[in-house]
């Protein structure tokens, strides 16, 4: 069993920055991908950004150049640090990872992923 936490959530305005960060937990598969994704309401999840375990990144088209995602392979841990946010990064967060069962297919889709975190909210003010 793999937990995730997720935490760094919170409200800011246009233009400022946050970091979210993920710990996870349990049997972690050693060559795992560890991604973000975000819903907002009314909308269906998407992907944000993912890092492999030997630090390739990957972005959505609308974070690249505003997001970086990175990890510690040693604490387990992913963090996306958000900077210049607008109002439509508004939604809640979540980390996941994947047990290295799915790996055909695209690390930017959500099927690849075995193990999800409850989120955490960003809300975005203009």
């Amino acid at each position: 069993q793999v937990q995730l936490v997720e935490s760094g959530g919170g409200l800011v305005q246009a233009g400022g920055s946050l970091r979210l960060s993920c710990a996870a937990s349990g049997r972690i598969f050693s060559n795992n991908v560890m991604g973000w994704f975000r819903q907002a309401p009314g909308k269906e999840r998407e992907f944000v950004a993912a890092i492999s375990s030997g630090g390739s990144t990957y972005y959505a088209d609308s974070v690249k150049g505003r997001f970086t995602i990175s990890r510690d392979n040693a604490k387990n841990t992913v963090a996306l640090q958000m900077n210049s946010l607008k109002p439509e990064d508004t939604a809640i967060y979540y980390c996941a990872t994947d047990a290295g069962v799915n790996w055909k297919i695209s690390v930017s889709n959500a099927r690849r992923y075995d193990h999800w975190g409850q989120g955490t909210q960003v809300a975005v003010s203009s």
